[in-house]
């Protein structure tokens, strides 16, 4: 179907394939100007389904023969699809031979080179640019692959599976044969054939089987492989010891590439990573680096089980695997992190990305369920809704039906689809068949609408306290606010954990109305309508409450609360996200009183002291004390507005931050040097808290001693980022000079580069520091546009892009965000040039104005003529188009001016501020998150031989936590 300027694709259509292809021999004479493929299929009709011709999808492809049990075929091609009308009823052997160009892939779909060798990536849509295929999730065959390509050029040749042979050939070059046993979807194929070496580890998990770890990268990245390898042995080890989830082939692949769209991706038993996702060392990578290489490598292991061995019917049940697997990477971090103040720090980081990325997309142009019902370009879905809220779901369903129902549901699961490519629906039912009578069986058609229904749900929490009755009521109201394409939305399923305080923080017994006694100082109340009260009794003093604990749903609560019972649960709350939480709330009130009054900002001595007690705290985690003394993301706050004015935010927050910074000035120098790390470097919970906490205290020493002149301060800080012997704190110095605009920070900014210009992933932090950096008098736009003529940018590469541009449009809306809609004009300009490059980037960087419609006087009309410039360039993407007409679409007038500043016009009556001059961007839209190897037996060469590590030994507890 059409709908505008793009083919729809619902999901209603859906109907399962005509054939099905249960083998499929690959043969690749790889050369990067002209790689031949040749593709011999099994195919059978699927006698479920009508008759029809068989239609294969491909791109970019020259056709060279096409041959049906050995015989010539007619056959014709219709835009992207080769059609076979004459097709046998019986099963039948197809052989296709085509060529394709890897060196003049840029979009990096498919297969390409990059470093002069050659990598393939097929999620979604990607194994049509190597050969005619049914590609589409749920034709899962079993593949067997040869490669033949240079030796001296290409001595590492790798697919999925198990290594069947290699040889040498003539003419100086060699070849390799894989078979991957398990039947498997399309995507899911992978190839690499490059100059690499290995770290190799032999591990015996809890089976008792042996397997083979390998993990490959470019000569010199070596020693920057560690602490992935170690990520991947923990990860084996806690899926079988918290799932009972093993291993399943001989080895296991990860491959590094630094031109990649994703951070990773699962292909069977060849991950192939981003090489910003996958290697570290203390002196490239920060204490986040290395938290997120450890996550990301678990992500793309768990999809070994949750993706691979059950995959997605169709793109639709996206979710199927992403939610589950960012769910599973998510407790494996909790689990890894081991205390209780650690996994607490792991859920803050897990919800501020959730609200600082997924709650603008589901308000945006571009909302979407978590099983979308519609699609142009399915690499547009790879979004924070299908991973992240998908993610949330899945830990609702754990909190209705317990840790270890949950356990129950998986088993239950993989039991019944093993092997198989199946729907969210299939989850859904395995979870609640595995449990029933739990409050998820009784609410599961309910509870499936998280699936349908698109938009953050609103959540209103008042309580009504009896003295006389000595009884609690709290009420309970849900609304789901209209967005694209809904209007009239039904109640949801929402676990609302909680627990009451006494005014002075005592925890208070939980006694429902007609329940014979209290069940412990926290539970889980469970609302499936539109409204309902809950009646706690024997409350003998009118309580604290603190609800929404851990964060138990997605959704946006009012629970009406003041200072007084914030201040609360911010000193007593046993649950440390509501503890953050409420620090969180103190400040945004203040901000937000700030922005939608224009008055200057200015913190009271009860905020400043209860932030101050924070600080100085003898109990809390330094890491939780960052956390929570740091002020709200700027598009956190826009997302409490309906009018949005960028720089009214900026002005809030950098006022709130100076006066932080200077009320808390022998707080912060105490914090400073009360928390440095003595000893080797290590990435964990406690070094990692301290560092985090100690960079904070800095920055804000920094930026106090610049606005008054002090010299001080960033000197120590200067001499701090030359004697760093670790990234994070080199970072942390460099970091709080540039932000602060230091005189210091133009030198230390020449002296990082000339170090490190060797190390790419570490210029990209160069480059993202200077594109995030605090706008001041315009400064960071123009150094922008100026490092992007800078001899070490590129567009083509994805990390780089990200490093310069996403920095400045996506996260830094004060310098993106202009009056005079230069930075508007500059994202035009950038999404017009990627789009000719590499598509599925520039769809990435077209979301940037996912929520113009917000935008106050000047910025809204603006920001929409720079979208229209966008849109009348004839020959866009798929990726590109559907997000722009999308946005287009959007009514002008659905803002309304309820919180723009006094005296400000509204959007709708000022005249456009000319796109031509320069333009300036919307509130950041959510960068999607990053997607989730057998490999030749040539051992590395600069290791010993790979020991065993008797994973049998290892204590379950410890992985479980």
């Amino acid at each position: 179907m059409r709908e505008g300027t793009v083919t729809l694709i619902r999901r209603e259509d859906y109907v399962a394939p005509i054939f099905w292809i249960r083998t499929v021999d690959l043969t690749f004479d790889l050369d990067p100007a002209k790689t031949l493929v040749t593709s011999k299929m099994q195919l059978e009709r699927n006698t479920a389904v009508p008759h029809g011709p068989l239609r294969l999808h491909g791109e970019e492809l020259n056709l060279l023969r096409v041959l049906i049990n050995g015989e010539s075929v007619s056959f014709r091609q219709e835009g992207h699809e080769l059609i076979i009308d004459n097709v046998p009823d019986a099963d039948f052997q197809l052989e296709i031979r085509n060529t394709c160009c890897p060196d003049k892939n840029t979009s990096l779909s498919g297969l390409y080179t990059s470093g002069g060798g050659f990598f393939t990536q097929c999620e979604a849509e990607g194994f049509r640019r190597i050969t005619y295929f049914l590609d589409r999730p749920d034709v899962m065959a079993v593949y067997t692959v040869t490669m033949r390509a240079d030796k001296s050029r290409f001595p590492v040749l790798l697919s999925n599976g198990n290594l069947l042979e290699t040889a040498d050939l003539d003419n100086g070059r060699h070849m390799a044969r894989w078979h991957d046993p398990f039947p498997k979807p399309s995507y899911l194929f992978a190839l690499v054939a490059a100059d690499l070496v290995a770290r190799e580890q032999r591990i015996r998990t809890r089976a008792g089987k042996d397997h083979l770890l390998q993990v490959y990268v470019r000569r010199g990245d070596l020693e920057k492989t560690e602490h992935a390898m170690n990520s991947l042995i923990a990860s084996v080890v806690w899926d079988e010891a918290r799932f009972n989830l093993p291993l399943d082939l001989e080895r296991f692949m990860v491959v590094g590439v630094s031109d990649f769209n994703m951070g990773a991706m699962e292909n069977k038993g060849l991950n192939i990573f981003n090489t910003s996702a996958l290697l570290a060392s203390p002196a490239t990578a920060t204490d986040a680096d290395f938290h997120r290489i450890e996550s990301i490598v678990a992500h793309e292991y768990f999809h070994n089980w949750t993706g691979n061995r059950v995959t997605c019917r169709d793109w639709f049940q996206l979710s199927l695997k992403e939610g589950l697997t960012v769910f599973r990477d998510q407790e494996f971090s909790m689990d890894m992190a081991a205390t209780p103040s650690a996994r607490a720090v792991c859920r803050i980081q897990d919800v501020r990305a959730l609200r600082s990325m997924q709650f603008p997309e589901d308000a945006g142009a571009m909302a979407h369920p978590v099983r979308p019902d519609v699609y142009a370009e399915i690499n547009n879905f790879y979004t924070p809704t299908v991973y992240e809220k998908g993610s949330e779901v899945v830990r609702m369903y754990q909190t209705l039906v317990g840790r270890e129902g949950f356990g129950k549901g998986m088993a239950l699961y993989f039991e019944r689809h093993d092997g198989q490519a199946v729907t969210c629906d299939d989850f859904a039912q395995a979870i609640a068949d595995a449990n029933p009578g739990s409050e998820l069986s009784k609410r599961l058609d309910t509870f499936k609408r998280w699936y349908s229904q698109a938009g953050t749900p609103r959540l209103q929490a008042r309580g009504q306290y009896d003295a006389a009755a000595r009884t609690y009521t709290l009420s309970l109201q849900q609304v789901n606010p209209p967005s694209p394409g809904q209007s009239d939305k039904l109640p949801q399923v929402i676990p609302v954990a909680l627990g009451l305080l006494s005014r002075d923080g005592a925890a208070l017994p939980l006694q429902l109305q007609g329940e014979s006694e209290a069940v412990g100082t926290d539970r889980v109340l469970v609302l499936d309508s539109a409204e309902q009260s809950f009646v706690f009794i024997h409350v003998d003093s009118a309580p604290v409450p603190s609800l929404l604990r851990g964060f138990s749903a997605p959704v946006v609560l009012d629970d009406g609360l003041g200072d007084d019972e914030l201040l609360v649960l911010l000193k007593h709350d046993s649950d440390a996200f509501n503890r953050w939480e409420a620090s969180q709330r103190l400040a945004l009130s203040r901000l937000l009183t700030s922005v939608r009054t224009g008055a200057p900002l200015q913190l009271d001595a009860a905020y400043l002291d209860a932030m101050r007690a924070v600080l100085r705290h003898p109990e809390l985690d330094p890491a939780f004390k960052a956390l929570a003394l740091q002020m709200p993301d700027e598009a956190y706050i826009a997302e409490q507005l309906t009018v949005v004015d960028p720089q009214a935010i900026h002005a809030a927050v950098t006022q709130a931050q100076a006066q932080l910074a200077s009320a808390l000035a022998a707080d912060w120098a105490w914090a400073f040097e009360a928390h440095q790390v003595s000893g080797g470097y290590q990435p964990d919970p406690v070094q990692s808290g301290k560092r985090a906490l100690t960079n904070l205290a800095l920055s804000m020493l920094v930026l106090n001693a610049t606005r008054s002149n002090d010299g001080v301060w960033p000197g120590r800080a200067y001499q701090r980022f030359k004697d760093a012997t670790n990234m994070t704190d080199r970072m942390g110095a460099l970091s709080a000079l540039v932000q602060a605009h230091a005189a210091l920070a133009e030198p230390a900014l020449e002296r990082f580069h000339a170090q490190f210009k060797g190390e790419a992933l570490v210029i990209d932090k160069w480059f993202a520091l200077q594109g995030r950096a605090m706008e001041h008098d315009g400064k960071t736009f123009a150094r922008v546009k100026q490092l992007a003529k800078h001899p070490d940018f590129t567009l083509k590469n994805p990390n780089r892009a990200r490093s310069l541009i996403f920095s400045l449009c996506m996260f830094n809306p004060a310098a993106f965000h202009r009056t005079d809609a230069a930075g508007y004009v500059f994202w035009a300009e950038q999404v017009l040039a990627l789009d000719a490059i590499n598509p599925q980037v520039a769809g990435r960087l077209a979301r940037v104005m996912d929520r113009w419609i917000t935008l106050a006087t000047p910025y809204r009309s603006a920001a929409r003529e720079a979208i229209a410039r966008v849109a009348a360039k004839a020959e866009l993407s798929n990726d590109v188009r559907e997000i722009i007409d999308r946005q287009l679409a959007m009514d002008a007038k659905a803002a309304a001016p309820a919180d723009a500043a006094p005296g400000a016009a509204t959007a709708t009556a000022t005249a456009a501020v000319p796109v031509a001059a320069a333009p300036t961007a919307a509130t950041p839209a959510a960068a999607p998150a990053a997607a989730s190897g057998d490999a030749t037996t040539h051992p590395a060469p600069d290791l010993p031989p790979a020991a065993v590590i008797d994973v049998t030994a290892s204590d379950p507890s410890a992985v479980q936590g």
